[in-house]
């Protein structure tokens, strides 16, 4: 048997229930429509092959992290250069986490617009590091460069290339870093 008061707080209750439903399906976190993560470039192995544009074999330098982030530390090879030499560079970047590898170079060239890569030799005039590819938009991408030497003399080169999804406008602050290379470098 019901009470006036069984049935007062019956009411009650059904009533604040039916008060919240909406708060609750408003923190729906459903969505009809996601939009696909920008996510960085999983980059395991960075080649950076440099030709002497007067003549001569190719130089190359690696760095390769065969299990990504975190885990086993990268090896990172040696640069060496001839003083007062111009060379021709091609960067090749791999994912090796994947089998078989995939070709990031492939896929940073299809998303130009949104990659740049940076040059900091140091010291600062231990070379010069020009990019000479372009994307779409007439901005550098750093894929192929060109290097002058200057004197004998040693120190390092870092390359690191910039994600920057929307923000890219030719400098390096925009967006966030896909991978970043220290180099030991000798000119001689």
């Amino acid at each position: 048997m019901h009470t006036p008061f069984t049935n007062s707080l019956f009411r009650a209750t059904l009533l604040a229930f039916v008060a919240a439903a909406p708060l609750f399906s408003a923190c729906n976190d459903d969505n009809d429509d996601p939009t696909p993560d920008d996510d960085n470039e999983q980059i395991t192995t960075v080649t950076y092959k440099l030709t002497p544009t007067n003549g001569g074999a190719p130089v190359s330098v690696t760095y390769k992290d065969a299990d990504g982030d975190g885990g086993t530390a990268p090896v990172i090879g040696s640069l060496t250069l001839a003083a007062n030499t111009t060379y021709t560079g091609e960067l090749t970047l791999l994912d090796e986490t994947k089998n078989p590898a995939v070709n990031t170079s492939a896929e940073i060239l299809e998303e130009a617009d949104k990659h740049l890569f940076v040059f900091e030799p140091a010291p600062a005039n231990l070379m010069t590091v020009t990019r000479t590819d372009k994307d779409k938009n007439n901005l550098e991408i750093g894929l192929q460069t060109r290097l002058v030497t200057t004197t004998a003399a040693t120190g390092t080169l870092k390359i690191t290339l910039r994600h920057q999804p929307g923000t890219k406008n030719g400098t390096s602050a925009p967006g966030d870093t896909d991978v970043e290379v220290t180099f030991p470098t000798t000119v001689r």
